[in-house]
């Protein structure tokens, strides 16, 4: 609910981090005691007013950048040229920009020049109203040059002037508009919306990085499913998530998704989701990838039945083409690839050997892995029961049992006078699954079994 802007203060009791704010207007009052305007700025004012916490706290002032390092001891000069210093205090770095202006934007990404002007100007020169606000945390009042109070209160997001000439200056403001309407759940006034359609293409030319990062938020934001929707309607996925678009009109088996095709399912498994992080998010995004691709009509038993043959794996092989695309990182790379390969191994835990079920649950991404089949069941069927069964054999069995150290290792082989060779990787895996299924419990009977496993092959 949108907070009562006629309050005196009506941001003070909005629930944030109080250390984090402190700081900030420290940084403040230093700039105002030396004459130089200051004021917290853009995200944090608009999430304040929300109700939201703020993530980080910017500070816009007058003061030139030199005058700011030259206020505070612990200074970083990360974007000196647009007027930008990050100021460390008391264990947190605030970012303090000077009002600025800005020339032709000649890349579609960054202006060919600035200059240091007022805080209205500053304003007009930002994306969207609700980012264009300022707040005076001495005197307790909001600044908005923009109507940015107006669209906040009718949840609206406006691009600040001509919506197309905001988005010719900076291409990533089509996708950060998808986004935002992702993250608060706000409708796209129509000439902003008409803008993002008709320059869609335009993202083609913003690097892959910034587009990942605006896509991860876009899909660990509470309203994701939205987000998605208006990313396909827009034509931004059509650009950047091809293999997503295709999803559209796929069929799938009825009796087992009732909810319509590929592309419906994956919004419902992605919005299934409560705060995931990023490799959860795109897990979900692309755990049926492969659909389109791997989509047959066969007859079985005198029906036509619709299947996805090897969709898992082929789904696993998309999956990294899609993240090395987007440069994520190896570790986030490897742990989504796992997940999508391993999903549809859940449908027969119940059958699943013991050794082969312990292995399941000691895998690293385990529990991301759990809250996808979770999210998958429920955008589907709805039938939960092998979710339940793994959670009672995961508190049933203790850690050290899923995860029992080895009892031998290649050196013990030797040791009993077996050679190292090819078999010995068969070996200590024949033990290994015969100490999850509890059949070998001590190292005695680890090593007989190895010293048995081996002698036919020993010379």
């Amino acid at each position: 609910m949108f907070t009562d802007l006629e309050r005196p203060d009506p941001i003070t009791e909005m629930p944030v981090n109080k250390t984090s704010k402190n700081a900030a207007i420290e940084i403040v009052r230093t700039l105002r005691r030396h004459r130089h305007e200051a004021l917290f700025a853009g995200g944090c004012v608009r999430d304040m007013l929300l109700g939201r916490r703020p993530s980080d706290f910017d500070v816009a002032t007058s003061a030139r950048p030199r005058e700011v390092e030259r206020l505070f001891d612990r200074t970083v000069a990360v974007g000196k040229a647009f007027g930008v210093i990050r100021v460390r205090l008391h264990g947190h770095e605030v970012e303090v920009a000077t009002f600025r202006a800005e020339g032709a934007y000649l890349d579609g990404r960054r202006p060919s020049s600035v200059k240091f002007t007022t805080s209205r100007e500053d304003a007009e020169r930002r994306d969207f109203t609700i980012n264009g606000l300022f707040y005076d945390p001495i005197r307790r009042e909001v600044l908005d040059f923009t109507g940015g109070r107006r669209d906040l209160r009718r949840r609206v997001l406006r691009a600040i002037g001509d919506p197309s000439a905001r988005f010719r200056e900076d291409h990533l403001r089509l996708l950060r508009c998808v986004r935002f309407a992702a993250q608060l759940d706000f409708k796209i006034e129509t000439r902003t919306w008409r803008a993002v359609v008709k320059m869609a293409p335009r993202i083609r030319g913003v690097s892959a990085e910034r587009v990942r990062d605006e896509l991860s938020k876009l899909l660990t934001a509470p309203h994701a499913a939205k987000g998605l929707r208006l990313l396909q309607r827009s034509g931004l996925m059509r650009v950047l998530l091809p293999e997503i678009e295709v999803m559209r009109g796929v069929a799938q088996p009825r009796q087992h998704h009732p909810e319509g095709d590929v592309f419906v399912h994956t919004l419902r498994v992605v919005g299934n989701l409560r705060k995931p992080d990023t490799a959860l998010a795109w897990s979900a995004l692309l755990h049926d990838v492969a659909k389109p691709p791997t989509f047959e009509k066969a007859l079985v038993r005198g029906r036509v039945r619709i299947r996805f043959p090897e969709h898992a794996r082929l789904g696993a092989e998309m999956a990294e083409k899609i993240l090395r695309r987007l440069r994520f990182s190896n570790a986030e790379r490897e742990a989504v690839v796992a997940m999508v390969a391993n999903h549809m191994t859940f449908k027969d835990v119940k059958a699943m050997r013991l050794s082969t079920l312990k292995r399941l649950l000691a895998r690293p991404t385990f529990e991301s892995e759990l809250k996808l089949h979770h999210a998958d069941c429920s955008a589907c069927h709805g039938k939960l029961g092998n979710v339940t069964f793994l959670k009672r054999r995961q508190r049933e069995m203790p850690v050290a049992e899923i995860r029992p150290p080895r009892l031998i290792s290649g050196r013990d082989l030797i040791e009993i006078g077996l050679k190292p060779g090819p078999e010995f990787g068969r070996i200590l895996a024949d033990v290994e699954e015969a100490q999850l299924e509890g059949k070998v419990t001590t190292r005695a009977q680890a090593l007989e079994m190895a010293s048995v496993q081996g002698r036919p092959n020993q010379s």
